[in-house]
């Protein structure tokens, strides 16, 4: 007999090929996140789940009577319970690796947007108001040889230091845990505690995971060490930076703007002040969101789905339940 796996998000007709050759597959093919109350009252007879925005807590878990293992479809997987998920034993899976390459492109799309200031001047062309040579009011600043500052030099910090030292001859600082020595060798980045790194910085990346020890790690006052010329760019997770901190400190022109893919709530609330600052650009958490990208994120998932429920060890198990 089949196990059974159900999938809350939507994904290709590959990957329901894949899955439905070892198990009895349910979808939800909706746009809209399926309700808690629903996938409460379901999952007691799945045996797997295959989701990217759905919480992962005690409650879920107590529902789940049969389920052996839950396969996110994301690297991030913030909307898991860690510690309620190893007090039941669930093996937990994320996709890594395969959507590097595609972040890292998107943040240097932010990095350029900003400094050139280019979906203000799309808009400024589109509403009529080119009728003359731009002058200086509407200059912008460049990338080229100048300083990046990486928050959190993980797989994708290398990609984008990469893009940043090869392609653009950035000096390229990072602050980590942990000194990574090869990026170090390879393209000359060199390591600068934070202090450093917010005050000397052109471009500052973040790029952190979001844990209690990140929790709001960019607030006011580190806003206040940035240059006044300095962009400020995250992709990581809205909650690493205090937003109402930055909110304040682009209303003081502590920094020159601010790229950003990621807020405190998404989707984010139309009142939002970031919406209506033109140093801000503000994208719909894309990070990862190109059609080759997202289904070879859902092949993986469903990779470490088939994996698990064979008995065999997924690729990509979290690192804090191995």
């Amino acid at each position: 007999m089949k196990k059974r796996v159900l999938v809350t998000e939507p994904i290709p007709k590959s990957v329901v090929d894949y899955l439905e050759a070892e198990v009895e597959l349910e979808r939800w093919s909706h746009p809209e996140k399926i309700p808690k109350g629903l996938l409460l009252q379901k999952i007691p007879s799945f045996h797997g789940l295959i989701t990217f925005k759905d919480n992962i807590d005690q409650e879920f878990l107590q529902a789940a009577s049969q389920l052996e293992v839950v396969s996110n479809i994301s690297v991030g997987y913030d909307n898991f319970d860690i510690e309620a998920i190893k007090r039941s034993k669930i093996i937990a899976t994320h996709t890594p690796y395969v959507l590097d390459e595609t972040v890292a492109d998107l943040i240097f799309g932010l990095i350029l947007a900003t400094a050139r200031r280019i979906p203000e001047l799309h808009q400024y062309v589109r509403n009529g108001k080119w009728s003359k040579s731009v002058d200086i009011s509407l200059f912008g600043h460049n990338v080229h040889h100048k300083k990046l500052g990486i928050i959190g030099m993980g797989r994708i910090g290398e990609k984008v230091a990469r893009r940043a030292k090869v392609g653009f001859q950035m000096d390229v600082c990072y602050y980590n845990r942990s000194r990574n020595h090869k990026i170090e060798s390879e393209l000359g980045a060199h390591y600068e505690q934070m202090d450093e790194l917010l005050k000397t910085s052109d471009f500052i990346l973040l790029m952190t995971p979001l844990t209690e020890q990140t929790y709001h790690l960019i607030d006011y006052e580190a806003f206040r060490k940035m240059k006044r010329t300095s962009f400020f760019i995250n992709a990581s997770r809205g909650a690493v930076v205090d937003e109402a901190g930055l909110i304040n400190a682009l209303e003081n022109q502590l920094i020159q703007g601010a790229g950003l893919d990621v807020f405190k709530q998404e989707p984010i609330q139309l009142n939002n002040p970031l919406l209506k600052m033109e140093n801000v650009v503000t994208l719909p958490h894309i990070g990862s969101a190109t059609a080759e990208t997202r289904e070879e994120m859902k092949l993986f998932a469903a990779k470490n789905m088939l994996q698990a429920l064979r008995g065999d060890t997924p690729d990509a198990v979290i690192k804090e339940l191995n």
